[in-house]
């Protein structure tokens, strides 16, 4: 019986991968990628991809240690985006082309730290999803 539950607990990942939950190695990196800045009202969230869209480097404000009200700060986006495009640099990704989402206070912090972490920025495109009338209004307030 005891061979029976040392059988199961070998693999524990249900999809077949590693068990180990290690980063895919051999990522790819060009010298040109891709840099994905969502600013939400509560974080910042920084994702670079080479050109085939795997993941070369990404951070967040929250992974940089803000907490709370913090975290939605212009500084906490900006340092997000710096430690990203540290990563990116050492891996050889030198230029990039943004794509901004959300409305959120990171967005102008983050395009500035693209050009003081040394990344050349070849376009910059906003992606925020806009609702083509969207749902019903709320009705009038009576008072």
């Amino acid at each position: 019986m005891a061979e029976k539950k040392n059988a199961s607990t070998t693999n524990k990942s249900a999809k077949g991968g590693s068990a180990s939950g290690r980063k895919k190695a051999g990522v790819v990196a060009t010298q040109k990628g891709k840099l994905y800045i969502t600013a939400t009202f509560n974080n910042t969230l920084v994702t670079i991809t080479n050109d085939k869209g795997e993941t070369v480097s990404w951070s967040s404000s929250g992974s940089k240690g803000f907490k709370g009200a913090r975290k939605s700060t212009p500084y906490a986006g900006g340092l997000a985006v710096e430690d990203a495009a540290a990563k990116a640099k050492a891996v050889g990704i030198q230029s990039v082309d943004v794509f901004v989402k959300g409305p959120g206070s990171g967005r102008d912090a983050g395009l500035r730290a693209v050009k003081t972490a040394g990344l050349s920025i070849m376009s910059i495109t906003d992606t925020t999803p806009i609702p083509h009338n969207g749902p019903k209004a709320k009705k009038k307030r009576r008072v």
